[in-house]
Protein backbone atom coordinates (compact mmCIF):
# COMPACT_ATOMS: atom_id res chain seq x y z
CA UNK A 1 0.00 0.00 0.00
CA UNK A 2 1.06 3.58 -0.65
CA UNK A 3 2.03 5.65 2.40
CA UNK A 4 1.22 9.35 2.30
CA UNK A 5 4.05 11.76 3.04
CA UNK A 6 3.71 13.98 6.15
CA UNK A 7 5.15 17.06 4.40
CA UNK A 8 3.36 19.34 1.97
CA UNK A 9 4.66 18.77 -1.56
CA UNK A 10 3.54 22.17 -2.87
CA UNK A 11 5.49 23.98 -0.15
CA UNK A 12 8.52 21.78 -0.80
CA UNK A 13 8.59 22.23 -4.59
CA UNK A 14 7.78 25.96 -4.51
CA UNK A 15 10.44 26.75 -1.92
CA UNK A 16 12.99 24.66 -3.81
CA UNK A 17 12.35 26.73 -6.94
CA UNK A 18 12.38 30.07 -5.13
CA UNK A 19 15.54 29.25 -3.19
CA UNK A 20 17.30 28.46 -6.49
CA UNK A 21 15.91 31.52 -8.31
CA UNK A 22 14.11 34.15 -6.20
CA UNK A 23 11.04 35.68 -7.81
CA UNK A 24 7.64 37.02 -6.86
CA UNK A 25 5.08 34.43 -5.81
CA UNK A 26 1.48 34.43 -4.58
CA UNK A 27 0.10 30.91 -4.18
CA UNK A 28 -2.92 29.76 -2.18
CA UNK A 29 -3.64 26.05 -1.78
CA UNK A 30 -5.43 23.58 0.46
CA UNK A 31 -3.87 20.52 2.08
CA UNK A 32 -5.50 17.44 3.60
CA UNK A 33 -8.16 18.13 6.23
CA UNK A 34 -9.06 21.49 4.67
CA UNK A 35 -5.93 23.28 5.96
CA UNK A 36 -5.32 26.47 3.91
CA UNK A 37 -1.88 27.84 3.06
CA UNK A 38 -0.69 31.08 1.51
CA UNK A 39 2.86 31.47 0.21
CA UNK A 40 3.66 34.99 -0.98
CA UNK A 41 6.27 37.75 -1.30
CA UNK A 42 4.40 40.80 0.06
CA UNK A 43 7.46 43.07 0.40
CA UNK A 44 10.30 41.84 -1.81
CA UNK A 45 11.33 38.83 -3.86
CA UNK A 46 13.79 37.54 -1.26
CA UNK A 47 11.33 37.60 1.66
CA UNK A 48 8.75 34.81 1.65
CA UNK A 49 5.72 34.71 3.93
CA UNK A 50 4.19 31.27 4.62
CA UNK A 51 0.82 31.40 6.40
CA UNK A 52 -1.50 28.61 7.54
CA UNK A 53 -5.15 28.47 8.56
CA UNK A 54 -6.34 25.39 10.44
CA UNK A 55 -9.82 25.17 11.93
CA UNK A 56 -8.68 23.61 15.23
CA UNK A 57 -6.00 26.25 15.88
CA UNK A 58 -7.43 27.41 19.22
CA UNK A 59 -7.43 23.84 20.52
CA UNK A 60 -3.86 23.31 19.31
CA UNK A 61 -2.70 26.48 21.05
CA UNK A 62 -4.31 25.22 24.25
CA UNK A 63 -2.15 22.08 24.03
CA UNK A 64 1.13 23.88 23.28
CA UNK A 65 1.25 24.38 19.50
CA UNK A 66 2.98 27.77 19.77
CA UNK A 67 5.73 26.27 21.93
CA UNK A 68 6.33 23.48 19.39
CA UNK A 69 6.44 25.92 16.47
CA UNK A 70 8.77 28.24 18.39
CA UNK A 71 11.07 25.30 19.05
CA UNK A 72 11.05 24.20 15.42
CA UNK A 73 11.23 27.59 13.64
CA UNK A 74 12.61 30.05 16.17
CA UNK A 75 12.79 33.60 14.81
CA UNK A 76 10.91 32.61 11.63
CA UNK A 77 7.66 32.47 13.63
CA UNK A 78 5.89 35.82 13.38
CA UNK A 79 4.24 37.37 16.46
CA UNK A 80 1.26 38.43 14.32
CA UNK A 81 -0.22 36.20 11.62
CA UNK A 82 -1.34 37.32 8.18
CA UNK A 83 -5.02 38.40 8.08
CA UNK A 84 -7.44 35.46 7.68
CA UNK A 85 -4.71 33.02 8.80
CA UNK A 86 -3.72 31.63 12.19
CA UNK A 87 0.07 31.57 12.04
CA UNK A 88 2.81 32.83 9.71
CA UNK A 89 6.50 32.19 9.05
CA UNK A 90 8.82 34.78 7.50
CA UNK A 91 11.64 33.28 5.40
CA UNK A 92 14.53 35.51 4.32
CA UNK A 93 16.23 33.98 1.27
CA UNK A 94 19.42 35.91 2.07
CA UNK A 95 19.83 33.87 5.26
CA UNK A 96 19.10 30.33 4.05
CA UNK A 97 21.75 27.59 4.57
CA UNK A 98 24.52 27.52 1.98
CA UNK A 99 25.09 23.75 1.66
CA UNK A 100 22.65 21.69 -0.39
CA UNK A 101 22.10 19.16 2.39
CA UNK A 102 21.29 21.80 5.01
CA UNK A 103 19.08 23.64 2.52
CA UNK A 104 17.04 20.50 1.74
CA UNK A 105 16.65 19.81 5.46
CA UNK A 106 15.49 23.40 6.00
CA UNK A 107 12.93 23.13 3.17
CA UNK A 108 11.62 19.83 4.56
CA UNK A 109 11.15 21.37 8.00
CA UNK A 110 9.10 24.19 6.44
CA UNK A 111 7.02 21.68 4.47
CA UNK A 112 6.19 20.02 7.82
CA UNK A 113 4.46 23.19 9.01
CA UNK A 114 1.06 21.57 9.53
CA UNK A 115 2.52 18.36 10.91
CA UNK A 116 4.48 20.23 13.58
CA UNK A 117 1.44 22.24 14.64
CA UNK A 118 -0.68 19.07 14.98
CA UNK A 119 2.13 17.37 16.91
CA UNK A 120 1.50 19.49 20.02
CA UNK A 121 -1.32 17.45 21.62
CA UNK A 122 0.52 14.19 20.92
CA UNK A 123 3.71 15.45 22.54
CA UNK A 124 1.63 16.71 25.47
CA UNK A 125 0.05 13.25 25.85
CA UNK A 126 3.43 11.48 25.70
CA UNK A 127 4.83 13.76 28.41
CA UNK A 128 1.70 13.25 30.54
CA UNK A 129 2.02 9.46 30.22
CA UNK A 130 5.55 9.56 31.61
CA UNK A 131 4.37 11.57 34.61
CA UNK A 132 1.44 9.23 35.22
CA UNK A 133 3.76 6.23 34.88
CA UNK A 134 5.91 7.61 37.69
CA UNK A 135 2.82 8.07 39.85
CA UNK A 136 1.64 4.55 38.95
CA UNK A 137 -2.01 5.43 38.45
CA UNK A 138 -4.47 7.96 37.04
CA UNK A 139 -5.44 9.33 33.65
CA UNK A 140 -4.70 12.58 31.90
CA UNK A 141 -7.10 15.06 30.42
CA UNK A 142 -9.08 14.02 27.36
CA UNK A 143 -7.88 16.28 24.53
CA UNK A 144 -10.21 17.00 21.62
CA UNK A 145 -9.00 18.23 18.23
CA UNK A 146 -11.88 19.04 15.88
CA UNK A 147 -9.80 19.15 12.73
CA UNK A 148 -12.70 18.46 10.31
CA UNK A 149 -16.41 19.19 10.14
CA UNK A 150 -18.16 16.61 12.36
CA UNK A 151 -14.89 14.68 12.82
CA UNK A 152 -12.32 14.87 15.60
CA UNK A 153 -9.27 13.27 17.18
CA UNK A 154 -9.45 12.37 20.87
CA UNK A 155 -6.21 11.80 22.81
CA UNK A 156 -5.88 10.67 26.40
CA UNK A 157 -2.87 9.54 28.40
CA UNK A 158 -2.93 6.98 31.20
CA UNK A 159 -0.24 5.43 33.35
CA UNK A 160 0.57 2.64 30.86
CA UNK A 161 -0.63 3.90 27.44
CA UNK A 162 -1.85 6.73 25.25
CA UNK A 163 -5.21 6.22 23.55
CA UNK A 164 -5.92 7.98 20.25
CA UNK A 165 -9.46 7.84 18.82
CA UNK A 166 -10.46 9.01 15.34
CA UNK A 167 -14.08 9.71 14.53
CA UNK A 168 -14.75 9.50 10.81
CA UNK A 169 -17.85 9.79 8.65
CA UNK A 170 -18.52 7.32 5.83
CA UNK A 171 -20.73 9.18 3.40
CA UNK A 172 -21.74 6.11 1.40
CA UNK A 173 -22.79 2.57 2.27
CA UNK A 174 -19.98 1.13 0.14
CA UNK A 175 -17.44 3.26 2.06
CA UNK A 176 -18.57 1.67 5.32
CA UNK A 177 -18.11 -1.81 3.85
CA UNK A 178 -14.69 -1.02 2.41
CA UNK A 179 -13.66 0.68 5.65
CA UNK A 180 -14.67 -2.30 7.76
CA UNK A 181 -12.74 -4.72 5.54
CA UNK A 182 -9.75 -2.40 5.43
CA UNK A 183 -9.63 -1.97 9.22
CA UNK A 184 -10.02 -5.71 9.73
CA UNK A 185 -6.76 -6.06 7.82
CA UNK A 186 -5.07 -4.00 10.53
CA UNK A 187 -6.26 -6.48 13.16
CA UNK A 188 -5.25 -9.53 11.12
CA UNK A 189 -1.87 -8.12 10.10
CA UNK A 190 -0.91 -7.54 13.73
CA UNK A 191 -1.00 -11.31 14.29
CA UNK A 192 2.12 -11.68 12.19
CA UNK A 193 5.22 -12.16 14.38
CA UNK A 194 7.15 -9.45 12.56
CA UNK A 195 4.72 -6.64 13.49
CA UNK A 196 3.24 -7.74 16.78
CA UNK A 197 4.77 -4.64 18.38
CA UNK A 198 2.55 -2.40 16.25
CA UNK A 199 -0.18 -0.39 18.05
CA UNK A 200 -3.44 -2.16 18.75
CA UNK A 201 -6.28 -1.04 16.47
CA UNK A 202 -9.97 -1.25 17.39
CA UNK A 203 -12.94 -0.29 15.25
CA UNK A 204 -16.52 0.40 16.25
CA UNK A 205 -19.44 1.49 14.10
CA UNK A 206 -22.10 3.87 15.40
CA UNK A 207 -21.35 3.39 19.13
CA UNK A 208 -18.52 5.60 20.50
CA UNK A 209 -15.74 3.95 22.54
CA UNK A 210 -16.06 4.05 26.32
CA UNK A 211 -13.34 6.68 26.66
CA UNK A 212 -15.47 9.34 24.91
CA UNK A 213 -19.01 8.04 25.42
CA UNK A 214 -19.67 10.64 28.12
CA UNK A 215 -19.02 13.57 25.77
CA UNK A 216 -22.06 15.56 24.58
CA UNK A 217 -23.08 16.03 20.96
CA UNK A 218 -21.52 12.80 19.67
CA UNK A 219 -23.22 11.45 16.57
CA UNK A 220 -24.82 8.05 16.98
CA UNK A 221 -25.63 7.09 13.40
CA UNK A 222 -24.73 4.34 10.96
CA UNK A 223 -22.45 6.58 8.90
CA UNK A 224 -20.15 7.30 11.86
CA UNK A 225 -17.18 5.10 12.70
CA UNK A 226 -14.60 5.22 15.49
CA UNK A 227 -11.04 3.94 15.16
CA UNK A 228 -8.98 3.53 18.33
CA UNK A 229 -5.18 3.27 18.49
CA UNK A 230 -3.53 2.12 21.69
CA UNK A 231 0.03 3.47 21.90
CA UNK A 232 2.34 1.93 24.47
CA UNK A 233 5.53 3.53 25.82
CA UNK A 234 7.67 1.60 23.32
CA UNK A 235 6.02 3.56 20.51
CA UNK A 236 7.30 6.89 21.86
CA UNK A 237 10.16 5.86 24.14
CA UNK A 238 12.76 7.96 22.31
CA UNK A 239 12.47 11.13 20.20
CA UNK A 240 12.87 9.34 16.85
CA UNK A 241 10.13 6.80 17.63
CA UNK A 242 7.85 9.52 18.97
CA UNK A 243 8.37 11.67 15.87
CA UNK A 244 7.65 8.77 13.49
CA UNK A 245 4.56 7.76 15.49
CA UNK A 246 3.15 11.30 15.38
CA UNK A 247 3.80 11.65 11.63
CA UNK A 248 2.11 8.35 10.79
CA UNK A 249 -0.90 8.57 13.08
CA UNK A 250 -1.76 12.11 11.96
CA UNK A 251 -2.28 10.86 8.42
CA UNK A 252 -4.42 7.85 9.34
CA UNK A 253 -7.75 9.39 8.40
CA UNK A 254 -6.46 10.53 5.01
CA UNK A 255 -4.70 7.19 4.54
CA UNK A 256 -7.93 5.28 5.23
CA UNK A 257 -10.14 7.28 2.87
CA UNK A 258 -7.44 7.47 0.21
CA UNK A 259 -7.26 3.69 0.00
CA UNK A 260 -11.05 3.35 0.10
CA UNK A 261 -11.23 5.58 -2.99
CA UNK A 262 -8.40 3.62 -4.65
CA UNK A 263 -10.19 0.33 -3.94
CA UNK A 264 -13.43 1.66 -5.42
CA UNK A 265 -11.62 2.94 -8.50
CA UNK A 266 -9.94 -0.45 -8.96
CA UNK A 267 -13.26 -2.30 -8.62
CA UNK A 268 -14.89 0.02 -11.15
CA UNK A 269 -12.06 -0.51 -13.64
CA UNK A 270 -12.37 -4.29 -13.25
CA UNK A 271 -16.14 -4.13 -13.79
CA UNK A 272 -15.71 -2.00 -16.90
CA UNK A 273 -13.14 -4.49 -18.22
CA UNK A 274 -15.48 -7.43 -17.52
CA UNK A 275 -18.39 -5.71 -19.27
CA UNK A 276 -16.18 -5.04 -22.28
CA UNK A 277 -15.21 -8.73 -22.41
CA UNK A 278 -18.87 -9.81 -22.21
CA UNK A 279 -19.69 -7.39 -25.01
CA UNK A 280 -17.05 -9.02 -27.19
CA UNK A 281 -18.56 -12.47 -26.50
CA UNK A 282 -22.02 -11.24 -27.42
CA UNK A 283 -20.73 -9.68 -30.62
CA UNK A 284 -19.08 -12.96 -31.62
CA UNK A 285 -22.32 -14.83 -30.92
CA UNK A 286 -24.35 -12.86 -33.49
CA UNK A 287 -25.32 -15.00 -36.51
CA UNK A 288 -25.04 -13.69 -40.05
CA UNK A 289 -28.25 -13.73 -42.08
CA UNK A 290 -27.73 -15.40 -45.49
CA UNK A 291 -29.30 -13.62 -48.42
CA UNK A 292 -29.88 -15.04 -51.94
CA UNK A 293 -30.90 -13.31 -55.12
CA UNK A 294 -33.14 -14.85 -57.78
CA UNK A 295 -34.24 -13.45 -61.11
CA UNK A 296 -37.55 -14.00 -62.81
CA UNK A 297 -38.06 -14.66 -66.52
CA UNK A 298 -38.90 -11.00 -67.00
CA UNK A 299 -35.57 -9.97 -65.44
CA UNK A 300 -36.81 -8.83 -62.00
CA UNK A 301 -34.61 -9.53 -58.96
CA UNK A 302 -36.04 -11.24 -55.87
CA UNK A 303 -34.13 -11.27 -52.55
CA UNK A 304 -34.86 -13.99 -50.01
CA UNK A 305 -33.65 -14.10 -46.41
Amino acid sequence: MILLEPHNVIIQTTLTEKFAKPSSVDVQFVDYDGVRFHLSTPERKTLLLLSMHIRCWDELVQYGALDVLQREYGSLLQPTAEPDYNVSLSIDLDQIPASNEDRESFITSLALFKRNALAAPFEHAFASQKGLDSAGTGSGDLMQIHYRDEEAIYIQASNDRVTVIFSTIFREETDRIYGKVFLQEFVDARRQPSIQNAPQVLYSNRDPPLEIRHLPNLRNSDDMGYVTFVLFPRHFANPSNASATISHIQLFRDYLHYHIKCSKAYMHSRMRHRVAEFQKVLNRAKTEVATTEKKTVSGRTMVSR
